[in-house]
């Protein structure tokens, strides 16, 4: 897992150095937000689907029409839901949905295509901070059950729409995919984290 994240973070180190020797564009900051749908899976397969959302600004920096560098700070509420918890020492449980939310800091290869180059595929490392993690239906907090810390890769497709000479609107669709197990004590096979969003946002252009 290591390898790979060390792995992605030498090439958009090295997408970096290449374009920024080209002339230099925008650079834009953005807001957005919108609905987040996670999960957890491990070997025998996915638990259900939780609906949530998340939240976030953005800087991108452009080093060609082509290619920018896109880092954001991002609310993430993720989890999964019909989960399994224990409730007393003998055994006794209940089924519930898990809230994680966490700060996730993802890093961003964009390639911008397109007649107007309006559309872009983005890739890159994230890393995510565990804020809170609670069995929602019981609002039982669970944090100290979980790493506090998070690592993946994620991937997504966006438009941008010109509203003015400075302002952009945000359409975008993008998910993240946890490398890391996200409980502290596991006997079992590794469980990881991963969510899709569907986001709206502006971005707004600095000369």
């Amino acid at each position: 897992m290591k390898k790979i994240l060390t792995t992605i973070t030498i090439v958009i180190a090295t997408l970096t150095t290449t374009f920024a020797q080209q002339k230099k564009g925008d650079v834009e900051l953005g807001i957005h937000a919108g609905y987040s749908y996670s999960a957890i899976s491990n070997y025998w397969g996915n638990s259900d689907l939780k609906s949530s959302f998340n939240a976030g600004v953005s800087t991108d920096f452009y080093f060609s029409n082509r290619w920018s560098l896109k880092t954001s700070l991002i609310f993430d509420q993720k989890g999964w839901a019909n989960g399994f918890i224990y409730t007393d020492s003998r055994g006794n449980g209940l089924i519930t949905d898990y809230r994680l939310n966490y700060i996730t800091l993802p890093v961003m290869a964009n390639w911008h295509f397109g007649k107007k180059r309006n559309w872009y595929l983005n890739f890159g490392p994230y890393a995510g901070y565990l804020a809170g993690a609670k069995a929602s239906d019981i609002s039982l907090d669970v944090k100290d059950y979980f790493h506090n810390v998070d690592f993946g890769i994620a991937a997504g497709i966006g438009t941008k729409i010109r509203l003015s000479n400075n302002v952009k609107l945000l359409l975008e669709y993008n998910e993240q995919a946890g490398l890391t197990d996200i409980f502290k004590t596991n006997p079992g096979s590794i469980v990881r984290i991963g969510r899709g969003s569907f986001n709206v946002g502006f971005n707004f252009i600095l000369k």
